[in-house]
């Protein structure tokens, strides 16, 4: 099937967009799922809607500016899809699928960690309705209701496609994480392929968020994230301000956890700012710690909660894009495991860094029409593992239908049980 995968996340600086043939089931015996990439672009938000996504973040709205707002992003993401195909010269009528996961407004966690509610924008109908294609979106809520966190969904993509060989780079039974720094961190903790254990994930703390917000202040609202470190690179990192921000609960509450702009909030990151200014920090200082309190955050995450020896991480998202982050996580790394741990970015592995989460949401869409779980209850908390996503009829929707059933009519291998 061609799917093409839609992502928004916490930063909201764009839309990002991979077009992929996807192929296989999930098998023990068999080939498993096959995804190779056709194209990949990020469609910037236009002014008006990211300022609309960042008013929805601080609570300011009505129901009715809510409910317009689930159409209006709806809009950019088919435009979004659009654009992308175009540009990369495959029709519309190509694709079976699409996959959205929607801007996430709020990602409700309970005092004790629960995740109670979620809610994501960008109503798939009305992605159908522009693109003629079955769109598939709202994949959070089937595992929030099943007992999960809703969060890391990365993690089904990591389980199918990356498990590493046994022995990786030498370390006897060595794990590889998988970490993703987006506008939040997360993680996902893979066995070698030869030991009989379950994946770990969660969510490891900020990624760029508040990074992202730092510059933006020091910046006067000129620059919206830290391009290629340059400011985190003029500063110095207070590390007794450091270890207080560390003393976070968030960062010591055992997995399965989650966490998002809710926590890590506007407000939080005002209060880090004058607590720098206190210590007499610089405007650089602040934006130089708040970059490794990530990279912190993600290794004192492994050294907490890692199930096996670490050996290999590696990295996705906007964050692999900053040097000075990615300087400061082999740093600590180093020095919390007593080797180099190697640090390679996701493109080693033969995905896009910068494409891996719209490669998971094609994946998700790919799952759900087939029937297949898109969850991992060992990552999740979930107390199953089951079908995510809600299906919107395309024009094409009669023609997808016919093909899976005509696909379901030839033998397959039994799909592989998802780690519970």
């Amino acid at each position: 099937m061609r799917v093409a995968g839609l992502m928004s996340g916490t930063s909201a600086d764009g839309v990002d967009v991979a077009i992929a043939d996807i192929t296989g089931l999930p098998s023990p015996q068999g080939e498993g799922v096959h995804i190779q990439m056709l194209a990949f672009a990020t469609w910037p938000w236009p002014e008006t809607e990211r300022a609309l996504i960042f008013d929805l973040f601080a609570g300011r709205g009505t129901p009715a500016d809510l409910c317009r707002a689930n159409f209006r992003l709806a809009e950019v993401f088919a435009d979004a899809v659009q654009r992308v195909a175009a540009d990369a010269g495959l029709p519309l009528s190509s694709l079976d699928l699409i996959g959205s996961h929607g801007q996430t407004l709020w990602h409700d966690v309970a005092g004790d960690g629960r995740v109670t509610s979620t809610l994501q924008i960008g109503e798939p109908a009305v992605i159908a309705a522009r693109t003629g294609v079955t769109t598939v979106g709202d994949f959070r809520v089937a595992d929030v209701a099943m007992g999960g966190q809703g969060a890391p969904l990365v993690s089904i993509f990591d389980w199918l496609l990356l498990r590493p060989p046994p022995d990786l780079h030498g370390v006897a039974g060595g794990w590889r994480a998988v970490q993703n720094i987006g506008g939040i961190g997360n993680v996902t903790f893979l066995p070698p392929v030869d030991l009989d254990a379950a994946p770990l994930a969660f969510d490891t703390g900020p990624g760029n968020v508040l990074i992202d917000w730092a510059v933006r202040f020091v910046s006067g609202g000129e620059l919206t994230y830290d391009q290629d470190g340059r400011l985190a690179g003029q500063g110095r990192v207070i590390e007794p301000l450091l270890m207080r921000w560390l003393s976070h609960p968030y960062f010591h509450q055992p997995p399965p956890k989650t966490t998002g702009r809710e926590l890590f909030s506007v407000q939080l990151a005002e209060a880090m700012r004058r607590e720098a200014e206190a210590m007499g920090a610089s405007p650089a200082d602040f934006v130089a710690t708040v970059t490794v309190l990530t990279a912190a955050s993600i290794v004192d995450a492994y050294a907490r909660f890692a199930p096996g020896p670490i050996a290999e991480v590696v990295v996705a998202g906007g964050g692999v894009h900053n040097p000075v982050l990615m300087a400061a996580l082999r740093a600590r790394l180093a020095v919390q495991f007593g080797w180099e741990v190697p640090v390679i970015p996701h493109d080693a592995l033969g995905f896009s860094a910068d494409a891996k989460e719209a490669l998971t949401f094609a994946l998700l869409a790919y799952l759900c029409a087939h029937g297949l779980p898109g969850n991992v209850p060992a990552c999740t908390g979930a107390k199953e593992a089951v079908v995510l996503g809600k299906i919107a009829p395309g024009r094409n929707y009669r023609r997808v239908i016919l093909d899976l059933g005509a696909a379901r009519s030839r033998p397959f291998r039994q799909t592989r049980e998802i780690a519970k």
